[in-house]
Formats: C-alpha cells, sequence, structure tokens
C-alpha cells in the first residue's frame, strides 16, 4: 500500500514538473527574445539569442523611449497600489459586518457581492464607460472607484467566509476592555485577517495590474496610459509591430508583479482555504 502510494505520489510530481515547464516557457520565450534583433525575433523565435541575434539591452531601451514606459510604470503602480488597498480597506470592513449583523440587508449586499462575480463584464462595460464620464472618472483617482466595485465580489466572499471562522467571543471581550467597534476591528480582527488581505491583494494586483480594457475604455490616455496601454503604441501602421521593443517592455512589466507574487507566495494557501470556510 506504501509502495502504490509512493508510485502515485512520484507520478503527480513528475505530472506537475512537466505542466510547470508547459506554463514557464512561454515566459521564457519572452524573456530570450528580448536581446535579439528585430529580424530574428519572427525568423528563428526559438533560438538562443548569440553572435549577430545578441542586441544587449537595446530592445528595452527603445521600448522605454517609445512608450513613456517610466510615466506608464507610474501610473500603473498608482492605480494598482490605491485600488488594491481599498479593496482590501472597504471589503473587509463589509465583510465583517456582514458577519456579524444578521438581517435583510446585510443578506442582500453578501448576494448581490456574489452576483457580480458572475456578471460577465462585457454586459456592463458600455454603460460602464458612460457613467464614469458622466462622473468624471476618466483619471487614475476615479478608476480607483471603479476598481473597487468590480473587486469587491471576490474579495467580500473570501473575507466573509474568514471572519464566520474567528470566535465571536475574542471581539467580545475586545469591547469588554473598552473598544469601538472599529477599534475592535482594526485592532483585533484586522491582524487575524492578514492571511486573507494578503491572498486578496495578490489576486487584485495580478488583475488590476495587467488589465487593459478598463484602464482602455475608462481613462483619457492622451494623459493616462498604462503600461498595457503604452505597449499597444508599439504597434506601427499596416499592422506592424517593433516586436524587439515589446519583448523588452513586456519583460520590464511583468518583473513587478512576480517580485511581488513570489514575496507573498507562502500566504496565498492558507488565505484561499480560510477563505473557503463556512460558518
Amino acid at each position: 500500500m506504501d509502495a502504490r502510494k509512493a508510485k502515485h505520489g512520484g507520478f503527480l510530481t513528475v505530472f506537475f514538473t512537466i505542466l510547470s515547464i508547459f506554463y514557464v516557457y512561454p515566459i521564457a520565450l519572452v524573456v530570450i527574445n528580448s536581446f535579439k534583433k528585430k529580424a530574428y525575433i519572427s525568423r528563428d523565435p526559438f533560438a538562443i539569442p548569440v553572435d549577430k541575434m545578441f542586441v544587449s539591452i537595446d530592445n528595452y531601451i527603445n521600448g522605454i523611449e517609445k512608450t513613456g514606459f517610466v510615466q506608464a510604470f507610474g501610473w500603473s503602480l498608482f492605480i494598482t497600489v490605491f485600488s488594491v488597498a481599498a479593496i482590501i480597506l472597504c471589503t473587509s470592513m463589509c465583510a465583517w459586518y456582514i458577519s456579524r449583523v444578521k438581517n435583510k440587508v446585510t443578506s442582500t449586499i453578501y448576494y448581490l457581492c456574489l452576483f457580480s462575480m458572475i456578471v460577465p463584464f462585457q454586459m456592463v462595460m458600455f454603460t460602464l464607460s458612460k457613467i464614469a464620464n458622466i462622473l468624471h472618472l476618466s483619471n487614475p483617482v476615479g478608476i480607483i472607484v471603479v476598481y473597487l466595485g468590480f473587486g469587491a465580489g471576490l474579495a467580500v466572499f473570501m473575507f466573509t467566509g474568514f471572519v464566520k471562522s474567528i470566535p465571536l467571543e475574542i471581539e467580545e471581550a475586545a469591547m469588554i476592555d473598552g473598544c469601538t467597534p472599529l477599534q475592535t476591528f482594526f485592532r483585533v480582527v484586522m491582524p487575524i485577517l492578514k492571511p486573507t488581505c494578503i491572498t486578496v491583494a495578490i489576486l487584485q494586483a495580478m488583475w488590476i495590474w495587467n488589465d487593459y480594457l478598463l484602464p482602455y475604455l475608462v481613462l483619457d490616455i492622451r494623459i493616462y496610459k498604462t503600461i498595457p496601454i503604452a505597449v499597444q503604441y508599439l504597434k506601427g501602421g499596416y499592422g506592424s509591430v517593433d516586436m524587439g521593443a515589446m519583448m523588452g517592455v513586456l519583460v520590464l512589466s511583468i518583473i513587478p508583479i512576480i517580485v511581488f507574487y513570489m514575496a507573498c507566495q507562502k500566504y496565498i494557501i492558507e488565505g484561499v482555504v480560510a477563505g473557503a470556510v463556512k460558518g
């Protein structure tokens, strides 16, 4: 029986190793091609850049200059950081209220959040862009409100599941010691929510950082360009694309989110499992 389990475990290890290679290979291919001359990227995309193929960091410099990468990076960072912060703060407080106050209003809010998770974005993108324009949300601060609305569904679901697993006696003890509801939340509940906060932050940051469609619909792209929008400006007339510069910019754009993910990955499983608890 033990030998069969060991054999089964070994097979799964090999399977997931091969699967991981398939997932990582496209990223490795982008990195490899970012050091090639443009002609060789299309002609021989799988070759290692050596000799006359190799262009050092010229593609990176060219991509930064053509796209205004530094400014686009700044806007992407601003929108991502403050959107994620707003989502975590507002949805964690909402989930705590929903879990502790049982009435028709809180139940309705909870089910509306769940419903928002299954509504396709294509159904609302026209009305969304129109309303954003009417409310003057076509700027980096305004789009944070839009991201809060779209990210609330999943975040409230995960936070609610975790809050239900927190013993109510802990909060009652804090209130007996003189804490107000806000003090109880920030001093007692919020530290316990740390694994779920980090999980939500990772999921939302990866989505917001890489999002193209929502900023394109909402922002005034003549003034504000996020990285995905800036990359599109490497496309020229008649379908021509500066592939070398695009590969370089793509590598630069994925580095921050990969570093953030690697730094926080140990909390992902813990947070997801905790968020799935039902009280």
